[in-house]
């Protein structure tokens, strides 16, 4: 028997118009990388709220938006319908605007945040559309961009400097979004490139349970979403420390 063809993603909206759009910006996946930030921040000796909040909203324009622009620009791994003059128009804009922001930041800060800005950048554009022969892209790439740069780049944006806390904050980002990518990697192979899966499978207490991409992602998933639910509770967790 062959299986109906997946949504490309257990969060991803039916195609057409604005659901396109927050299908984009993979929210529950956005929504844990952006808890790295508040994690870096919480844990600086000086919590600066409006800090918090303009770098917050430079990696939503970078890594929500941007990032995931340019990864549906390249092969439209969440096939959606919005038109490439308008990914690559979200895209420049987005990162263009991050990368204001963090300059502003830098310049009433410390001009040591610019590295981290260049960086950001770099990363945005290089892991997404895989440039240099995509060795910027994939392995310890994603936990290191995504996960400890995020927690890294908000701790020294409040301290000015990185102490033994930005790096156990950092560790614990690389280990997450590793986790994220190995369980995550297969469900994408189910959900995007398999066409069909056929037969069925034997439980050893007799029953037999009929395989298809649903069921064959559903572990991995429920795992992630989580993953999801944990790492934006201890960000959230901390914040509420810090408010007190």
């Amino acid at each position: 028997m062959t299986a109906a063809r997946p949504r490309p993603a257990f969060y991803a909206l039916r195609p057409g118009g604005w659901r396109d759009y927050v299908t984009l910006l993979h929210p529950p996946y956005t929504l844990w990388h952006l808890s790295y930030v508040a994690v870096g921040a919480a844990l600086a000796p000086r919590m600066d709220w409006t800090l918090l909040g303009w770098t917050t909203l430079a990696f939503a324009l970078a890594m929500g938006v941007g990032a995931h622009a340019l990864d549906e620009l390249r092969d439209r791994p969440l096939q959606t319908r919005i038109s490439p003059p308008i990914l690559a128009a979200l895209a420049a804009v987005s990162i263009s605007a991050a990368a204001a922001i963090g300059v502003a930041v830098a310049m009433s800060r410390t001009l040591w945040l610019l590295v981290f800005v260049a960086v950001g950048a770099f990363l945005v554009v290089a892991y997404n559309l895989e440039l240099f022969g995509g060795k910027f892209h994939g392995g310890l790439w994603f936990p290191a961009a995504w996960g400890a740069f995020p927690v890294l780049t908000a701790y020294f944006a409040s301290a000015e400097t990185l102490r033994a806390a930005a790096f156990a904050g950092a560790g614990y980002a690389f280990a997450t979004s590793w986790a994220q990518r190995r369980l995550s990697t297969p469900v994408r192979l189910v959900r995007r490139r398999v066409v069909s899966v056929e037969g069925t499978m034997q439980i050893d207490d007799g029953t037999t349970q009929r395989l298809d991409a649903d069921a064959l992602a559903s572990e991995p998933e429920a795992a992630l979403k989580a993953l999801v639910a944990a790492t934006v509770l201890i960000a959230v967790a901390l914040l509420l420390f810090r408010a007190g």
